[in-house]
């Protein structure tokens, strides 16, 4: 149990209630608690029931049901309200655009109590004569339902890592006399994790599997498996693993073969043969044995995805990579000004003792109601604060950003007054993302062409395993940034990712600077510096094309030159 589940046992509780139409004013009473929960900067498993009490707008119902969620999971209500509710239903709850008012109808009207039937309800039209529906509603419905099954089972990178790290050290202690490696997509990194992958040698494999199959933490199945590939799940988290053997003298040429992508594999190193034939001929005694007989450049193992890298290592162009120690500071960052959780101070001391020597701050824009928008009043008031802190922080800074709507037109929040007052503007798309690829793509091209745009968030507005992004023509995005001198996001949360790293390598040969941001909303948000490195990495992101590599005098004096230069 943790402070993040006590929440979303609250959330649940709330959703089943509206979902229920339990009473109107207990719903409001417990989402104004859940809001406030989520503002502070507590942690609930940490508080005593004295202090608990101490938090403002906390009733004794609330704290009842808090302090049983710490001790049990649960409380009585959740445990109601779950009893008559259908399991699908709790599923369909899920589902991106459908609030309960609108699963309530879906069950009552036609019976709908699982996903699979909701699909069928949607092919057969039947959703769509629905009152409220539509053919609109209906196909999003569809979409988002595929889009579901086909994530089924799958984790981000940043939810497992410590899991199959730690997966990794239990294993490697206890098959002590073994060679063990973690390969497939998690040994490169990949932002979605289907599987976890594991090479296991050994001249004494009996053994090793007899200590294997009674493992614990993994349920075998067995009806998958073969004498050299099981295949299981993790108990916990849920995560698929599969263990492939091997002889101790077959270790490195599978691990070479099983670290890389299929692509990379099928890319010719030579008029002859391709990565895979020169793999086997396993006239080698290491990885950059390897690649230094096949003269080739040595691939960073997240590199291996068959994007070009075999080509670089040809010519060995392949360049240094970004580190994390390269950063120098964090730009695109939330505070109390709009929707984040801690303060402008707070989300500022704590940037300066990471090592930063600056924090960009970028609140939410006015369109953006819904996250607290900062009204011009506001922004006048933030910037004062922000003098303020400089003097007392010196010579850490904070520069004074927004992250600005890009409205429906592609215009910006903000008249041009207010708009100069800005030391630089992330402009970012939040709202109408169902626009076709073309009027999508004119949309941002319009942003980016604004003289004060500075940096474009997270391109596409996807959310990882819950909504795809809209669609843009990224190429077009990217040439319209190299020509009007805009640098390109890599928002680091891990649901986001976002410039893709596929398209990396495309905007550093046009020479579009990219900028490693965590979009964070708390303190602790700073963490997920590390997962844009990551997914930077991989499309071979350097120091020297990186914006927050830049020292603070350099991006101060880059901050500078771009306003004097708009007309």
């Amino acid at each position: 149990m943790d402070h993040k589940t006590i929440l979303k046992q609250l959330k649940l509780s709330i959703q089943l209630m509206e979902l229920h139409e339990e009473n109107p004013f207990k719903i409001r009473s417990y989402q104004s608690a859940l809001n406030t929960l989520e503002r502070g900067d507590q942690d609930l498993m940490e508080l005593t029931d004295s202090g608990l009490a101490e938090l403002p707008g906390l009733g004794k119902s609330i704290i009842e049901a808090i302090q049983s969620i710490k001790s049990s999971g649960s409380f009585a209500l959740l445990n109601e309200l779950l009893e008559k509710t259908p399991e699908g239903v709790l599923e369909i709850l899920q589902i991106k655009g459908l609030g309960p008012k609108k699963v309530k109808t879906l069950w009552e009207e036609l019976g709908i109590t699982s996903t699979h039937e909701l699909m069928e309800a949607c092919r057969s039209g039947k959703v769509a004569q629905i009152k409220g529906f539509g053919e609109k509603t209906q196909e999003a419905i569809i979409q988002n339902l595929v889009f579901k099954a086909s994530n089924a089972g799958k984790w981000l990178y940043a939810d497992i890592e410590d899991a199959v790290i730690q997966l990794e050290s239990t294993l490697s202690q206890l098959l002590s006399q073994s060679k063990l490696a973690i390969v497939g997509e998690f040994a490169r990194k990949m932002e979605i994790i289907s599987e976890a992958e594991f090479l296991i040698a050994s001249d004494h494999l009996s053994s090793i599997k007899s200590h294997l199959s009674t493992f614990e933490p993994i349920e075998w199945d067995w009806t998958q498996s073969g004498p050299m590939t099981w295949r299981g799940k993790l108990r916990d988290p849920e995560l698929n693993v599969k263990v492939q053997f091997c002889n101790s003298e077959d270790f490195l040429w599978k691990k070479l073969v099983l670290e890389a992508s299929k692509a990379h594999l099928a890319c010719t190193v030579d008029e002859h043969e391709t990565m895979t034939e020169k793999i086997l001929k396993k006239n080698y005694h290491s990885e950059e044995d390897f690649f230094q007989k096949n003269n080739l450049q040595y691939i960073p193992l997240e590199m291996r995805e068959g994007f070009g890298e075999v080509a670089q290592a040809k010519e060995h162009k392949i360049p240094d990579l970004l580190e994390n120690s390269d950063l120098k500071g964090i730009l695109h960052n939330h505070s109390t000004y709009s929707d984040g959780k801690h303060s402008l101070r707070q989300m500022a001391e704590h940037c300066k003792s990471l090592g930063y020597e600056y924090l960009g701050i970028s609140d939410h824009s006015r369109t953006a109601s819904y996250a607290g928008g900062l009204e011009i009043e506001k922004v006048l008031k933030q910037h004062a604060e922000i003098d303020l802190l400089n003097q007392e922080l010196a010579p850490f800074r904070i520069f004074k950003g927004i992250e600005s709507d890009i409205l429906a037109d592609g215009s910006l929040d903000y008249p041009q007054d207010v708009l100069k007052s800005f030391d630089f503007i992330v402009s970012s798309v939040h709202s109408i993302l169902n626009m076709e690829k073309r009027r999508a793509t004119d949309r941002l091209i319009r942003a980016i062409t604004n003289p004060f745009t500075t940096i474009l968030g997270h391109p596409t507005g996807r959310l990882l395993l819950r909504r795809e992004g809209y669609p843009v023509d990224h190429k077009a995005i990217i040439d319209a940034c190299a020509a009007h001198h805009v640098v390109i996001e890599i928002n680091a949360n891990p649901w986001r990712l976002d410039l893709d790293w596929r398209w990396v390598r495309y905007a550093m040969d046009q020479g579009v600077k990219l900028s490693i941001n965590p979009d964070a909303h708390e303190m602790d948000g700073y963490a997920d510096m590390k997962y844009g490195v990551l997914v930077g990495r991989k499309g071979g992101l350097t120091k020297e094309m990186t914006l927050n590599a830049l020292s603070r005098e350099e991006i101060a004096s880059y901050f500078a030159a771009r306003k004097a230069s708009i007309k």
